[in-house]
């Protein structure tokens, strides 16, 4: 996961079981999931299959938003200058200024480089009038290029519209047959027995392998790619299908990064994975496994794998909620106001530091996680019954971390970063499910609600790194994709692996709560109140990349497992223990946080996720569009200017990179959920 917002007060949009909080523009009512997909129920909704846009429910404008710049953890191509004008609270630096950004840029791109996908030539399949076709749009001039990219991209929304217009007047008939197929579709995935209209949709070339299987479902069978031993599914319905579709064809044209779409075929040959790779709706290529992809190994199995590429480089990436007793009308006046208090007490940006830690305290932070905050009074104590696993992830071992990796932490707990990491403040737009709203202290449409988006920085970053290196030379080789090596689960690699990733996962909720104390302290600064008296407590914080043991049931039987979620969400159904007890009615709490002016959603967990996708969710929008493309078709001005007219007040740490988060180079989080 990537953007580059920072700061923020857009609208939050619970969902499910919970409250829509839109951010500047229309709320979408999504199609609802059959039972079997991942994404949690959402009780009170309607269908809302091909709903037009006059249809939709409309959501009351952002309150704030500051967004930060400089993406940490993905490819950057600095290939924007910065322009005057970009916002009137960050006037153009001063040349030394300008140098030093220059040399942090440069640092971050030095660290990207090793965490970018995987480059492979394109498959032999172009014929000499395709090769003739690019070296003709090479002589394109750069408006051309650019004006032919935007025709594309319409004609391609354009064939996902018409095509879910055919897709519903299919269903009348496909549902009759789903129906009398029930459970059997599972066994007739790949056997022709049930054909879906969304076939229609896959090109003759992969559909040997690709098979739409029902409204949300897409089955990848074994021999998509070399070696693999379980079959693979991928959520995605008529409009994210042709996305994940179009990517591979761009591959297949001209090489380049790995689709995601290959690299779910690359996870279902890891050793030790059980059921099948598994895909969320936001899907999008990462390193290793795409970001959305979920894997569950046996633990029990010999040559069970950990692979530090499943969890990626910002571990325990994850997004935290916070609740007020405030009202977007309360917000309003002083919105210019609270986002720079939010902007001022909170570092945002590449390389940018907080409170500086000395040997000691690193340690303690690594080993305690939340803890560590709340004995020094950072933290209210209630707020650990409100985090996944309290905080504290058991296991964590200090002496595992690195020098490096302590050194690249030590002044960064309790800072933004960069890429899509943010802090929003959102107001509550539509509440679907009030009991299990109510129990997060969410009660009125309106409420002003904050949202902090960050993980472990560049800590994290070195402890995937520092394992990376290691398995290049004796982990367990991939021979599809090298960034797949891992550690056998029963060697001391993996051990070492694994207590070192659950101390990073601590920093991780130690980052994200100590920026949370800082949100109390500027909303006391602008409200002349008590954070208590504001009623700022925590709703739920939630890991995005992590791995973890737990036990699911796996044909018919309880099995101890490892699960693997890299930019997925843990959602656990109402009544599991691992629920803290204020949910265990409900559900885990899901925040799936949308793209930069747009809703956000709250969820919560079920058992069908639980059976499914091994308890496990989407945990964003997921890119559409590369950070480069996003930069080149999306103007960092334009953008700007949009959020304002919107009412958004938005502070960045690199305003010209504003453009790469965009809603536009973002899926629809509506259609995501």
């Amino acid at each position: 996961m990537t953007d580059d917002r920072s700061l923020a007060l857009p609208t939050v949009n619970h969902e499910r079981e919970v409250a829509q909080q839109a951010a500047g523009r229309p709320a979408t009512s999504a199609e609802p999931a059959p039972a079997e997909a991942p994404a949690p129920t959402r009780q009170g909704q309607q269908q809302a299959d091909g709903v037009e846009a006059a249809e939709r429910p409309t959501a009351g404008p952002a309150p704030v938003a500051v967004a930060t710049g400089g993406a940490e953890y993905e490819q950057q191509e600095r290939d924007v200058a910065p322009q005057a004008g970009d916002l009137a609270a960050a006037p153009a630096p001063a040349p030394a200024e300008a140098e030093a950004t220059r040399q942090e840029q440069q640092q971050a791109d030095d660290l990207e480089a090793s965490e970018r996908p995987s480059v492979e030539p394109a498959p032999t399949v172009a014929t000499a009038e395709a090769e003739t076709e690019v070296t003709h749009q090479r002589k394109l001039t750069g408006k051309e290029k650019k004006a032919a990219r935007q025709t594309a991209k319409r004609e391609s929304r354009t064939r996902a519209l018409n095509y879910a217009k055919e897709l519903r007047a299919a269903k009348a008939a496909y549902s009759a047959t789903a129906a009398a197929a029930g459970h059997a579709v599972e066994a007739a995935l790949f056997a022709g027995e049930l054909e879906h209209p969304g076939n229609k949709l896959v090109p003759a070339s992969l559909k040997e392998h690709v098979r739409v299987v029902d409204d949300c479902r897409v089955a990848v069978a074994r021999g998509f790619v070399p070696g693999m031993r379980v079959c693979a599914l991928a959520y995605a319905n008529a409009l994210l299908l042709p996305q994940l579709l179009e990517e591979f064809a761009q591959f297949t044209r001209a090489g380049g990064f790995l689709p995601s779409l290959k690299q779910l075929g690359n996870v279902a040959t890891i050793p030790g994975i059980l059921k099948c790779a598994l895909a969320m709706p936001d899907m999008h290529s990462g390193y290793g496994f795409a970001i959305g992809n979920v894997a569950a190994v046996d633990v029990e199995d010999p040559q069970a794998v950990v692979c530090p590429g499943g969890v990626g480089f910002d571990i325990n990436c994850g997004v935290r909620l916070m609740r007020t007793n405030l009202t977007e009308a309360d917000v309003r006046p002083l919105a210019d106001k609270l986002a720079g208090e939010l902007f001022h007490r909170i570092p945002v940006g590449v390389g940018a530091g907080s409170t500086t830690l000395d040997t000691p305290q690193m340690d303690a932070v690594l080993a305690g996680g939340l803890t560590w905050l709340t004995e020094r009074g950072l933290a209210w104590p209630e707020d650990a019954a409100a985090c996944e696993d309290g905080g504290c992830l058991a296991g964590a071992d200090p002496a595992k971390v690195s020098p490096r990796a302590k050194s690249r932490g030590r002044t960064q707990v309790g800072s933004l970063g960069g890429g899509n990491h943010y802090v929003e403040v959102q107001a509550v737009d539509q509440i679907f499910d009030e009991t299990a709203a109510r129990a997060m202290g969410i009660t009125n449409i309106g409420q002003v609600c904050i949202m902090i988006h960050s993980g472990s920085r560049g800590l994290g970053h070195q402890v995937c790194t520092d394992a990376l290196q290691i398995c290049q030379k004796t982990g367990v080789p991939n021979t599809n994709d090298r960034q797949l090596n891992g550690f056998n689960l029963h060697s001391s690699d993996a051990q070492d692996y694994l207590a070192a990733m659950n101390a990073a996962a601590n920093f991780a909720f130690a980052n994200r709560g100590l920026m949370g104390h800082h949100a109390r302290e500027a909303f006391e600064a602008v409200f002349h109140r008590p954070a208590r008296d504001l009623d700022m407590h925590l709703v739920y914080d939630v890991c995005h990349n992590i791995a973890k043991f737990e036990e699911h049931t796996v044909d018919g039987a309880p099995r101890r497992v490892l699960v693997h979620r890299k930019g997925a969400t843990r959602a656990f159904p109402p009544g599991h223990p691992c629920v803290p007890a204020q949910y265990r009615e409900c559900g885990q709490p899901v925040i799936v946080g949308g793209s930069m002016g747009t809703c956000s959603y709250v969820l919560t967990g079920t058992q069908s996720c639980m059976d499914a996708a091994f308890g496990s969710t989407c945990h964003g929008a997921g890119r559409a569009l590369s950070r480069g493309e996003a930069r080149r078709e999306l103007d960092s001005h334009s953008v700007l200017r949009e959020m304002r007219e919107r009412g958004v007040v938005l502070k960045a740490g690199a305003p010209r990179l504003i453009g790469e988060e965009a809603a536009d180079a973002y899926k629809d989080v509506n259609q995501v959920v």
